[in-house]
């Protein structure tokens, strides 16, 4: 694990059982970030990126922080090992951070901004960097002080579908559904089509190998994964829109996104004879049942 140094802004590399009490921040990537090499070559300074990572190290001394982690720089996305050990171990490495700070470039306005329509909460990473921190602290463009994740429960369980339990740490994401959790993120999107599957790896606390180029399949391979790891079957309970191009094909047992889980927010149950008639097997392959006519879950909200 790499991380940043808040006074000298030099990266340096930690040891897994030596890592010291660090910040971390979550945003939307945009123009000219600082990657890795920049910040060894001394040009770090010179991009426009380099001013989130001031305002983080900023902030990370008013929280008595001396050490800051940051994704555009602190992976070397050059090796594709590192890379894939990197996300793998992402929602941990979010999860063990003193603080997060999530820097919404879009929004100009103070607490009572319309948060919900920042970019921020449209996108797959992003989930993890809201659920997985102990402490999450809002920041708007300027990087004036927006709030508390904890505090502003009620508004972001609005805005995201993720209950306010987990949002204020009264709860683990583990304590609620596979189906539950997939439906938080089937409003969001990655720019790369495998990164909408890797981006959940944490989530559901799976690991896998990444194999970019392999388009839909990653998503069907974190669900193999999660079958294998878990009894919980609803999974399966995702569904189809019925005016969806996908509900007049035939497809295994397996979603094509987290998008067909948007109605699975809420407690539901199965009924045995509706997973009987799946004849799902834990490879999930084959054409087994149109989703022109899904199992049905029934939720009581």
């Amino acid at each position: 694990m790499r991380l940043i140094d808040v006074d000298s802004y030099e990266i340096h590399e930690v040891v897994a059982d030596q890592i010291p009490a660090y910040a971390i921040l979550s945003h939307c990537w945009g123009e000219a970030e600082v990657s890795l090499s920049d910040i060894q070559n001394g040009e770090a300074k010179g991009k426009l990126g380099f001013q989130k990572i001031y305002y983080a190290c900023e902030q990370a001394k008013r929280d008595f922080l001396k050490w800051v982690w940051v994704d555009t720089c602190c992976i070397d996305k050059t090796s594709s090992a590192e890379l894939s050990e990197a996300i793998n171990s992402m929602y941990q490495w979010y999860g063990e951070a003193i603080a997060c700070y999530v820097y919404l470039s879009d929004i100009t306005f103070g607490s009572h901004a319309p948060l919900g329509a920042s970019r921020w909460f449209t996108r797959g990473w992003t989930l993890q960097e809201l659920v997985a921190p102990e402490e999450v602290q809002f920041f708007n463009k300027h990087w004036k002080w927006i709030g508390l994740r904890d505090e502003m429960s009620e508004l972001l369980e609005g805005v995201t579908g993720i209950p306010g339990a987990v949002l204020s740490g009264r709860e683990t994401p583990l304590k609620h559904t596979v189906a539950a959790r997939m439906s938080w993120a089937s409003n969001r999107s990655c720019t790369r089509v495998e990164d909408i599957a890797y981006c959940l790896l944490g989530l559901f606390d799976v690991n896998l190998p990444l194999i970019y180029e392999e388009g839909k399949k990653a998503f069907i391979r974190l669900q193999e994964e999660i079958l294998r790891q878990t009894v919980d079957q609803t999974l399966l309970a995702w569904t189809v829109d019925s005016n969806s191009p996908q509900a007049w094909t035939r497809v295994g047992v397996l979603a094509e996104s987290p998008a067909n889980f948007a109605s699975c927010g809420g407690p539901f149950e199965i009924s045995q004879g509706e997973l009987e008639a799946l004849e799902y097997d834990t490879t999930g392959f084959g054409d087994i049942w149109s989703p022109s006519s899904p199992p049905t879950a029934r939720q009581h909200r």
